[in-house]
């Protein structure tokens, strides 16, 4: 009697445990298969596409913001710190942190089949909110060998920010649809190895998504590298 009685009285201490399990998996698993741009990113490196756009990210769970996107706002949205190191870190998948509003994102691995990075089928996928929010993005791109004199070529919906190794290259602003090299850095050189490109991207309503390339001095895409979730894969 004791016995069945201890099971009774622990059964609802069970069922709570097992509802709160449920909710945590569906708070933290993306289900990609709900989207058609996105799937999870698994084996070690990546190449470019065919037209040099790069298609492996590590993406940062939407942070809400004010979400305005006019230069002045768009930039003063971007200089504020939401978590440490945020110009500088390299995550890595299922990386969790707690932002400035005590909201708890987690960073994860995507590929998109696409030339960009659908950021509203990102947000669908894991039931976030696009709108008025920032979202923070950043990979790994290793050449073989140093390359001077290219250019960053960047697209987004709606204003973004992009830098490579953490020097700030290219900004556009307002409320945009996202066009192929709408955006164009000046000439740099990218380091044999690892390269960090990051972008944030502040979005106001409705779509929302990014692509970016290298391009060479007569415009064509480079496509000679590789593309990693870590500074040690090549």
């Amino acid at each position: 009697m004791i016995k069945l009685r201890q099971l009774l009285l622990s059964a609802p201490a069970l069922v709570i445990a097992l509802t709160l399990s449920a909710v945590a998996a569906e708070t933290n698993d993306a289900d990609y298969s709900s989207v058609s741009s996105l799937t999870a990113a698994t084996s070690a490196v990546k190449a470019p596409d065919a037209n040099g756009f790069i298609p492996r990210w590590l993406l940062l769970e939407p942070i809400p913001v004010a979400g305005q996107v006019t230069q002045n706002a768009a930039q003063a949205t971007v200089k504020t710190e939401y978590f440490p190191n945020q110009l500088t870190v390299i995550p890595k998948d299922g990386d969790k942190l707690t932002v400035v509003t005590n909201m708890e994102v987690v960073w994860r691995a995507v590929d998109t089949r696409n030339y960009n990075v659908n950021l509203y089928h990102f947000g669908y996928a894991l039931k976030k909110k696009t709108s008025n929010a920032i979202f923070w993005a950043v990979t790994i791109v290793n050449c073989p060998e140093e390359t001077p004199n290219v250019r960053l070529a960047i697209g987004s919906n709606a204003a973004s920010f992009w830098w490579v190794n953490g020097q700030e290259l290219v900004s556009i602003f307002g409320d945009r649809q996202t066009v192929i090299d709408d955006g164009v850095s000046k000439r740099i050189t990218l380091k044999k190895g690892p390269n960090v490109l990051r972008v944030a991207v502040v979005n106001n309503g409705g779509a929302t998504d990014f692509c970016a390339r290298f391009i060479d001095e007569a415009g064509n895409p480079l496509k000679n590298f590789t593309i990693s979730l870590s500074d040690t894969a090549q």
